[in-house]
């Protein structure tokens, strides 16, 4: 069960990549509406990954890294941590200032009105760092992933 929980949890966070570049591609097209989809729908998966991968530690599936060059596996897997912990509180700052900026516009076609200009002012200033590091996560996070599975030694009652 586990392992299906992995490779549940590995289809959602790719996804969950793609539409979020989907989302930035949007965004340069001006396209409001689709991004917002994008974004919420991007975020929704990375929140159901984030609970598969908490089950399938909780279910004591963890794989241990036993190939070459150990340490620049050591080091790409402490970057992706980091990161990947960092990147949930600026993606929730970013998601709650474009909450409340839509709240004060009432409507995307409305975003501009000086009410909204600052919450959405700072959701851009949010997501000039959560993007690039949300893309890293998530393509270290792909790496790791077929690196594990190529070198990857299953842990028995982890």
């Amino acid at each position: 069960m586990a392992e299906t929980i992995n490779q549940w949890s590995v289809i959602t966070i790719v996804i969950s990549g793609l539409v979020l570049l989907l989302g930035v591609y949007f965004i340069k097209r001006g396209n409001r509406e689709a991004h917002m989809r994008a974004m919420l729908t991007a975020s929704a998966l990375a929140t159901i990954f984030l609970v598969l991968y908490l089950t399938r530690l909780g279910l004591g599936y963890e794989k241990k890294y036993v190939g070459p060059n150990h340490g620049a596996y050591i080091a790409l897997l402490i970057s992706h941590i980091i990161l990947a912990a960092a990147n949930l509180p600026l993606a929730l700052l970013a998601l709650w200032n474009a909450w409340k900026g839509l709240q004060a516009a009432g409507n995307l076609g409305n975003i501009d009105s000086p009410a909204a200009r600052p919450y959405f002012a700072k959701h851009r200033a949010w997501v000039r760092w959560t993007v690039p590091v949300w893309i890293y996560v998530a393509v270290t996070g792909w790496i790791i992933y077929l690196l594990l599975g190529k070198y990857g030694e299953v842990i028995k009652g982890a």
